[in-house]
Formats: structure tokens, sequence, C-alpha cells
């Protein structure tokens, strides 16, 4: 089996899409970075390495046999043993992942650019060991909490971090269906077209407005977030980590 040491994790806890789990140059410096003395590192097919990246879902019993407590932390100059920890890659994307002694792949980190371009050279003539994984029942759906790749393709970490809010703001909006309150948004968004929101009903409103809140990132969006989440403290909270301001 191969081994990398001191290996810098950034783990990000109970993420189902790949997108949460940020590169290396969108850390940040309160961000809690820990040291790997030692971490298994796996090949594994395509398929598999997007089952891990992309899901919450159960790893193969062999897998986790094969990695069992192989994997050491290294705190404040101690050795710690690990159950489930492992580096894996499909020759293209790499992960870390800890199950923190469950099956599921609940933290995952990228690695340093250093430490990636190493994996890439000690798997270059390496086959893939690693294939079968558990089917899924059915194909993955996102929805508006767990929103797909495309709604988040070519956004900052801070960007998706606000979009996700905004979306769960918006999940807020439709399980209300209050028809006025839809409409008002949807006018803020297109205040040229008031007469028309004012014929729409519930559900065309609240789609429209979805459909455009899918689409990209822009001040229009923030705008919206900022506004819709006024007055409530939860939301308010998670827009000053991310914005860095108050909500006005």
């Amino acid at each position: 089996m191969l081994y990398l040491h001191d290996v810098w994790v950034n783990w990000f806890e109970g993420e189902e899409n790949g997108y949460n789990v940020c590169h290396f140059h969108e850390w940040r410096k309160d961000d809690q970075v820990e040291l790997l003395d030692q971490v298994p590192l796996l090949k594994v097919s395509p398929a598999f390495f997007s089952y891990i990246e992309n899901d919450l879902m159960e790893l193969p019993q062999s897998l986790l046999d094969a990695i069992y407590q192989k994997a050491y932390l290294r705190k404040n100059h101690e050795r710690i043993q690990m159950d489930f920890c492992f580096v894996v890659s499909d020759g293209i994307g790499i992960l870390a992942v800890d199950t923190i002694g469950y099956k599921v792949p609940i933290r995952k980190s990228r690695l340093i650019p250093r430490q990636e371009q190493l994996v890439y050279d000690m798997l270059e003539n390496q086959d893939a060991k690693w294939t079968e994984y558990p089917i899924r029942n059915q194909t993955k759906e996102h929805h508006i909490l767990s929103p797909s790749p495309e709604s988040m393709k070519g956004l900052t970490r801070k960007e998706r971090q606000l979009k996700q809010l905004l979306f769960m703001a918006l999940d807020q909006l439709h399980n209300t269906e209050n028809v006025a309150e839809v409409r008002y948004w949807l006018t803020e968004w297109f205040p040229d077209e008031y007469m028309t929101i004012q014929d729409m009903n519930f559900a065309r409103a609240w789609e429209r407005l979805f459909q455009e809140a899918c689409s990209g990132w822009s001040d229009k969006h923030v705008h919206l977030c900022e506004t819709m989440i006024k007055g409530q403290p939860f939301f308010e909270k998670l827009w000053e980590m991310e914005h860095g301001s108050r909500v006005n």
C-alpha cells in the first residue's frame, strides 16, 4: 500500500457536494487545518471517486478493512491513530477522507498543491485497484437545499455560501405559500414587471424567482439575499460570517 506523509488537511464536515470541499486557494486563516503524519493513498475509478466526493454513502467494507488504523494525526507532538482515514484519487481529482469511525465519508479535504503533485507522481503508473462500490438505489437528485454543481459553477467560496443562504431563504418562502410575499420579492427582482407579476399565482411567481436565483451570482443576488433575511437572527448571523458586515 502507498502512503503519504506530512499531509495538511482542512476538513469540511458533512458535505455531500464536492464543490463545498474547498481547494487550497480558498482556505481561510480561521479554518482548522490539521497535519496527518501518515495516510494511505488509494487509486480508484472515476465513478468511485465521484461517489466519495459527491455523496455521503457507505464505503465498501473491503476498503475500510484495507485502511483500518493505518493513518495517524500529528497533534501537539503526539501521533494519534485514526480508524478510517485515507487519500483517494482517480488520477485527476484528489481528496482526503476521514469517516470519524463510521462507514461514511463524513469529513473531506483537498490537499495543498505540493502534495497534490506528489499524488500524481506516485499514481502515474498505477492502475485503479478500487473500482467497485455500492450502487445508489436511484440517481442523486439535487434540490434547493442541495444545489446542482451547475448552479455553483464559477463561484468563489463566499459566493457559494451566500447563494446557499439565499436558497435557504427561498425555501422558507416556498413553505409559506404566501402569494403576496412571493410577488413582492419577484417585483424586487423585476421592478418593471409589476403589473404582470400581480397576475401570477404563487407557483408561477415562485418558480420564476427560483430560476432567476439559480443563474450565476450578481449584485442583484446579493441584494435579494440581504433583504430577504433581514430580521431573522440565524440567517443574519450566516450573512455576517460570509459577508463580513451586518445586514443593513
